[in-house]
């Protein structure tokens, strides 16, 4: 298998910017959904790349994950906000969990501080919230919102997390963690017993589960984030494509701006062809740090060339 970035997908309205895509979605109909921390957060485009429409402006506190579910409604994770809020295509709000703008004790266990992702199992219509930067935990909900269970704790053990920083199911209702700074993706059933963990993996930060076809994973990983191994080879940023039982079926990327090429993936989403979405958070990770800051691409889509 093997992807091919395209180069110069998706135009911006004149004058906009992304600042950077914090988390990458598509719909039924292949329309891609970005989730950025500038002034326009949901950015809508076709599968050809033709800007559709924006919405949520001045509603967003901290985009940090975005989600469609079968219905095409819209799943948007604030962590700043405390909430993970569900909007119809066109921006609609329809329905938040949280409390908007009150976290929940550090690391007390209960949602919402800094949540991250939202999952949403295709047999249930169940939703798993990691819960993220500020906890060490997953919490399941119905789907009308009502709270089902939690599960996790702080730590390096099995169920536990440093950092549960992006979460996805399958088709059988497995939930898989990405354990980011744990270096690994953990996978439970859906009432949280764990099942086993996926290693060889350096930061994983965004996680796709694409459900069409050999139950094929999407992880995009982070590079080093710390100045003794900035220079290090082999640790990303990458993204992995990786088999149900953690067997590596492709790997690309690396460190530079050049087509293909990574600074900080933050999301990942394949469409109804088997293309791929990367979302980086490059202003963060360093853009904002040059002089004179400058926006670093935000979003890559790769064309799949070979099944």
């Amino acid at each position: 298998m093997k992807f091919a970035p395209v180069e110069n997908w998706g135009a911006l309205p004149t004058g906009w910017s992304y600042v950077e895509v914090a988390g990458v979605a598509v719909d039924s109909r292949d329309r891609v959904f970005c989730f950025t921390r500038g002034e326009h957060p949901v950015i809508v485009f076709d599968r050809d790349g033709s800007f559709l429409r924006s919405w949520g402006e001045g509603d967003v506190r901290r985009a940090h994950g975005i989600t469609i579910d079968a219905d095409d409604s819209v799943w948007l994770t604030d962590d700043l906000h405390h909430t993970a809020r569900k909007f119809t295509p066109e921006g609609k709000h329809l329905l938040t969990i949280g409390d908007p703008d009150t976290p929940a004790t550090l690391q007390g266990g209960k949602p919402f501080n800094r949540p991250t992702h939202v999952a949403i199992c295709p047999r249930t219509g169940f939703l798993f919230i990691s819960d993220g930067y500020g906890n060490s935990r997953v919490h399941k909900y119905a789907p009308d919102g009502t709270h089902v269970k939690s599960w996790g704790e702080p730590g390096t053990d099995p169920g536990q997390f440093n950092l549960p920083h992006n979460i996805a199911t399958d088709r059988d209702g497995l939930v898989y963690v990405a354990d980011r700074e744990n270096h690994r993706v953990q996978i439970f059933d859906g009432e949280g017993r764990f099942q086993g963990q996926w290693h060889d993996l350096h930061r994983p930060c965004g996680l796709y589960a694409d459900k069409r076809d050999r139950d094929l994973f999407f992880v995009g990983e982070l590079g080093s984030g710390m100045a003794v191994t900035d220079n290090t080879p082999n640790i990303g940023p990458r993204v992995s494509v990786v088999g149900r039982g953690n067997e590596r079926v492709c790997r690309f990327g690396g460190p530079g701006e050049k087509p293909g090429e990574f600074t900080a993936p933050h999301s990942v989403v394949v469409d109804s062809h088997g293309d791929l979405y990367v979302s980086e958070v490059a202003w963060t990770a360093a853009g904002s740090r040059l002089v004179p800051p400058r926006e670093i691409r935000s979003l890559q889509k790769f064309r799949r060339t070979e099944a």
